[in-house]
C-alpha cells in the first residue's frame, strides 16, 4: 500500500514539483489572509501577498524548466492550471477580503474574477492544442493570463503597508440598496473581464 500511494510522486517531473511551489505559496497566501481577520496583524497580511509574486516566479521557472528537460506533459498542464486557480484566482480574492472588500456586491464581484479565471485557464487547456499550430508552444494568450492578477495583489500590497484597509479603504464605501460596495473591488471586475476577453490576443514569450 505505502508504494503504491508514493508512485505517484515517482510519477512527478522536475518542473511539476516548481508548480507546486506555486501551489503551496498560493494555499499560504489564502491562510495568512485568515490569520489577519482572527488577529489582526497587518505583517500576516502583507506576508500572504509576498508570497504572491514567489507564486509567479515559481509558475514563471515550471515553464521554463519543462522545456529545458522536454519534459512537458499533460499532468503538468494540469497541475498548471489548478496552482494557478489557487495563486492567482481564490488567494488574490481572499486577501482583497481581508483587506476590506467585505459588502455583499464586493463578494459577487470577487466570486466573478475567480470564475473569470477558472474559464480563462480551462479554456486555455482545451484551445492550447489548436492554437500551437501543431508546435509545441502556444504562439499567443487569448485574453489576459491569470497571473496578471499579481498586479492586484501589489495595489492591495501598497493599501496595506499605508494603512488603507478596512474603514479606510481607498474610494470608500457606497451603500447600494441591502448591500455595501467599494468602488476598489471594480479592478477586479476589469481583471476578470480582460482574462475570459476573446478578441484580445496577446503574443506568449
Amino acid at each position: 500500500m505505502p508504494r503504491r500511494h508514493f508512485s505517484m510522486l515517482r510519477e512527478f517531473h522536475l518542473a511539476d514539483w516548481f508548480t507546486l511551489g506555486n501551489a503551496f505559496c498560493g494555499t499560504g497566501a489564502i491562510f495568512a489572509a485568515m490569520r489577519f481577520l482572527q488577529d489582526g496583524v497587518v505583517n500576516d497580511l502583507l506576508i500572504g501577498m509576498a508570497l504572491i509574486p514567489l507564486a509567479f516566479i515559481f509558475d514563471a521557472l515550471d515553464g521554463r524548466v519543462a522545456r529545458w528537460r522536454k519534459s512537458a506533459s499533460t499532468l503538468g498542464r494540469e497541475l498548471d492550471s489548478l496552482a494557478d486557480v489557487i495563486s492567482f484566482g481564490v488567494a488574490p480574492a481572499a486577501l482583497a477580503y481581508a483587506c476590506g472588500l467585505q459588502g455583499g456586491w464586493d463578494w459577487i464581484v470577487l466570486s466573478y474574477f475567480v470564475v473569470c479565471g477558472v474559464s480563462r485557464l480551462a479554456r486555455y487547456n482545451v484551445t492550447a492544442e489548436a492554437l500551437s499550430g501543431g508546435d509545441d508552444k502556444v504562439k499567443y494568450f487569448e485574453g489576459t493570463p491569470i497571473p496578471t492578477s499579481l498586479v492586484l495583489v501589489i495595489v492591495l500590497a501598497v493599501a496595506a503597508s499605508q494603512g488603507a484597509i478596512g474603514p479606510n479603504l481607498w474610494l470608500g464605501m457606497v451603500q447600494l440598496g441591502p448591500w455595501q460596495f467599494h468602488p476598489l473591488v471594480l479592478m477586479f471586475a476589469l481583471s476578470g473581464s480582460l482574462m475570459i476577453s476573446k478578441t484580445l490576443r496577446i503574443p506568449k514569450p
